[in-house]
């Protein structure tokens, strides 16, 4: 049995004082337009009605002026509020929101309003990067050093609104969000070792994409080949759940999700293998199975330009939230850069609808089951 460690958190101030006007100053957008209203003394805290005490959050603003991206830890989290980017809903749905246009973390051009695993709770001590704060599969070589061999996560959530306007908009990841995934640790010293890891790919990444001339939109996940970022076969291979896939431009129809419907998934990864599990009301569930520590694909083929360890020699950690990937950058005939619509100035930019927007009613995270 994996050893998956939760602590409860003591309560912590506020990262924004409630009293103060919400401005934002950073190195390549302007949100001094956000709304003031909605952070009050009775403004709902996301960890008032999910367990947020393995989790930390980045958020698409620099609220301390130090020209990065805000990452707010497991301690603040209990009490954090944002209110545009992260709160609780009406219904009590937690509400993940990103522009197009915004402030990034260093290695990326898309805008996040995004969770992060965190098995070390509030101790600090233990580093980000470290085995107590990952995961890892039995494969590895040190794996009864990590805070636990595999992890599951369990979400259910409707994706309200995705980017609509692209100078690219036949570049894949245009009008596209990712909603969960797994996420290997970025280690040079791992790198170093010349051992095929330490890469900082993914193994998943659940999308949800809409063409804005469409009814419907698309369900699918990505599994990344583990290798290095300059290796031109390292790219993401995709599969199907519901509708079509990141490159197929026709309407999904009947097979698709609408926006605003609710669709769950599960991540369990037990020893070597992620077991995926989509549902959704009135569909039929899509299962998914693959040895992470291998080059065996999803459908039980080899895939010889892949690692032939797969991620075995990884760290791991679950993402959720909105992942905004209709990026701002202008790069024709590629993946990721659609050259996206943006401002940086959210009250425009959400009235153009150059913004993505996901609510969860279910995040949970638990030890892995054997199935």
């Amino acid at each position: 049995m994996s050893k998956l460690r939760f602590k409860k958190i003591a309560q912590a101030s506020i990262i924004v004082p409630l009293s103060l006007s919400v401005v934002v100053a950073c190195s390549n957008t302007d949100m001094s337009h956000m709304s003031k209203d909605k952070l009050s003394p009775k403004s709902p805290i996301p960890a008032t009605k999910f367990d947020l005490s393995n989790w930390k959050i980045t958020v698409p603003v620099d609220m301390d002026n130090n020209g990065k991206i805000d990452e707010i830890d497991v301690a603040e989290m209990q009490t954090y509020v944002h209110p545009d980017f992260f709160y609780l809903d009406e219904n009590g749905g937690m509400v993940f929101a990103t522009p197009n246009k915004a402030i990034t973390t260093a290695s990326s051009s898309n805008t996040r309003s995004e969770l992060r695993q965190a098995f070390r709770g509030t101790n600090k001590k233990i580093k980000t990067k470290a085995p107590g704060n990952n995961f890892a599969l039995a494969a590895h070589a040190n794996a009864s050093q990590f805070a636990s061999i595999g992890s599951k996560i369990d979400a259910t959530l409707k994706v309200d609104h995705v980017a609509i306007r692209a100078k690219n908009p036949n570049t894949p990841a245009a009008y596209s969000v990712v909603v969960g995934q797994i996420h290997a640790v970025k280690d040079d010293k791992v790198i170093a070792q010349n051992q095929g890891f330490g890469y900082g790919n993914e193994p998943i990444k659940i999308y949800f994409k809409k063409w804005p001339n469409h009814q419907m939109g698309s369900v699918f996940w990505n599994y990344e080949r583990n290798l290095a970022k300059t290796d031109p076969n390292r790219t993401d291979i995709a599969y199907p759940v519901w509708g079509n896939t990141w490159k197929n431009p026709n309407e999904p129809g009947d097979t698709g999700i609408a926006l605003g419907e609710e669709f769950s998934y599960r991540i369990n990864v037990h020893q070597n293998t992620m077991y995926l599990t989509f549902s959704a009301k009135g569909k039929d569930d899509v299962k998914y199975a693959i040895n992470l520590a291998n080059n065996i694909d999803a459908y039980g083929k080899v895939d010889e330009k892949d690692n032939p360890q797969g991620y075995a020699g990884d760290s791991h950690y679950f993402k959720a939230g909105a992942y905004n990937q209709c990026s701002t950058k202008d790069q024709a005939g590629t993946l990721w850069y659609a050259g996206c619509l943006g401002t940086g100035d959210w009250q425009t930019d959400k009235m153009n609808g150059d913004y993505t927007q996901v609510t969860f009613s279910k995040l949970t995270l638990s030890s892995p089951q054997a199935q």
